[in-house]
């Protein structure tokens, strides 16, 4: 049996499916399926038991805290790259970047003159409510006034075929080494299918993360020294720190490597104390400075908020970007597009419940079952309930919740994400997918490489494709 024989069985289900259109392949597969076509089963199952392999040897990693067996596992990774046009590519980079330019114009607003909330395009009240509004950063410059450095944008297809934007991840958004090692492994197992079918580069990201690191740097010198900055090997994006400053060639720095004096952040070394420009941070705002916020923070450097205040240091992503990862303020981002750029939004939301009110209550839990509830300021697939695969007694318990704090929750109708194949069990199998394009602001633009993450609900059925809820990934193949 080879995979020409294996797409023979596939079966799409009810979910619009990438590949697969009225039992006929569509175009932007056809060549890659030709090429494949032609292997053996046997051949295809060594080449995903080397991907695997590779995986193991290179300590591709990701913690999931829920698993009992062992919360370090290695990450999924399914070998049928999942294909998307040029021109699809470039809807989803116009829509992207008008969102960023809309959110980073919302945080300097939100933390400055605040106009949005005096209009009266959002409520000042949801602002005031939200746990990452930030007023210790309240006045703060940024340089460039760039708030969202890095960011992953996670979208959704539908039945419609259009993409939809899931949510922001503006705060320490992970995932961008499993783009780049799911690339790398591909390399591998398919030498020249990459070629073959012009896949587009995204190797170059690490590059151009560093340029815009080093453009942030507030001093005037020839050297500037940028770090990252991580919470330690028991965070389940430890890899991925390690990763990336391998790749730019900067320090990996925890905050007992960093102190603060005179209003300067200067890092520990053998040689003595140097001065350090820009610090890429991958901790949360409150374990940042024990000064500032949590006081029992082992995390992070005391003074940090001083020398950040000072413009002595610059920050990546900045301080206080939670308020804009908020998913109750997410659903006033169309809102935001308009209201800075005067333009309609080009990627659409999810509609979007917010709960405060009795009636939209009433109306989401009458329907719960074709819902998504969601906890606003959670992640990872974390404090969610999915309707239409949930018992009563957990709808009991999320009811009650809702109805203690509404404002911690939002409702979206349940989207049926679009399938693409996957290679589980030797079998050919539709599986449901997202992406996470990674977007990176800097003084001169936005820049989007041609890729992203592609996350896969592993389980039949199942629609939570996040990593910590035991997804994986698959290589993304932007094409001509």
């Amino acid at each position: 049996m080879n995979l020409e024989q294996l797409i023979g069985s596939y079966s799409t289900g009810k979910s619009w499916d990438e590949m697969l259109e009225s039992k006929v392949i569509r175009a932007p597969y056809q060549a890659l399926m030709a090429s494949m076509g032609q292997m053996p089963l046997d051949e295809l199952l060594r080449k995903e038991q080397y991907a695997n392999e590779l995986f193991m040897n290179q300590g591709i990693t990701f913690t999931v805290y829920s698993d009992n067996a062992g919360i370090e596992r290695i990450f999924p990774f399914d070998i049928i790259p999942r294909i998307i046009t040029t021109l699809e590519w470039e809807q989803v980079t116009r829509g992207i970047k008008q969102r960023l330019k809309a959110l980073n114009l919302f945080l300097n607003d939100i933390y400055h003159e605040q106009n949005i909330l005096k209009e009266k395009i959002i409520p000042a009240s949801l602002i005031a409510s939200c746990p990452h509004f930030t007023r210790e950063v309240y006045g703060i410059n940024v340089p460039h006034d760039i708030y969202v450095h890095v960011s992953g944008i996670d979208l959704i297809r539908g039945e419609d075929k259009a993409f939809y934007v899931l949510e922001d991840n503006l705060r320490t958004p992970s995932g961008v080494s499993y783009m780049l090692e799911n690339r790398e492994v591909t390399k591998r197992i398919f030498p020249s299918l990459l070629t073959e079918n012009k896949v587009s580069m995204v190797g170059n990201y690490p590059l151009l993360l560093h340029a815009n690191l080093i453009a942030l740097s507030p001093r005037q010198t020839n050297n500037p020294i940028a770090v990252i900055l991580t919470p330690g090997v028991f965070n389940s994006a430890y890899y991925e720190h390690t990763f990336l400053a391998r790749q730019m060639g900067i320090p990996l720095v925890e905050g007992s490597d960093l102190l603060v004096d005179n209003h300067k952040v200067f890092m520990k070394t053998t040689h003595g104390l140097v001065q350090v420009d820009v610090i890429y941070r991958r901790v949360d705002d409150d374990f940042l400075d024990p000064i500032t916020f949590n006081s029992g923070s082992m995390l992070g450097v005391p003074g940090l908020v001083g020398a950040y205040r000072k413009g002595n240091v610059a920050i990546a992503n900045a301080l206080g970007n939670g308020v804009a990862d908020d998913k109750a303020v997410y659903a006033y981002v169309p809102q935001m597009i308009k209201y800075y750029l005067n333009e309609d939004p080009i990627l659409p939301n999810i509609p979007t419940y917010h709960l405060e009110n009795q009636e939209i209550r009433d109306h989401v839990f009458k329907n719960i079952h074709q819902m998504v509830l969601k906890r606003t300021n959670q992640s990872g697939g974390y404090g969610m309930l999915m309707g239409n695969k949930t018992t009563d007694e957990e709808v009991n318990a999320f009811k009650k919740a809702v109805d203690e704090n509404p404002r911690e929750f939002i409702a979206q109708p349940i989207i049926q994400l679009s399938t693409v194949p996957c290679l589980i069990d030797g079998k050919l199998v539709a599986r449901h997918v997202d992406l996470r394009p990674y977007a990176l602001c800097g003084p001169s633009g936005i820049e989007i490489v041609p890729g992203g993450l592609t996350r896969v609900a592993l389980r039949e059925g199942s629609m939570v494709v996040n990593s910590s809820q035991g997804g994986g990934s698959k290589d993304t193949w932007i094409i001509n």
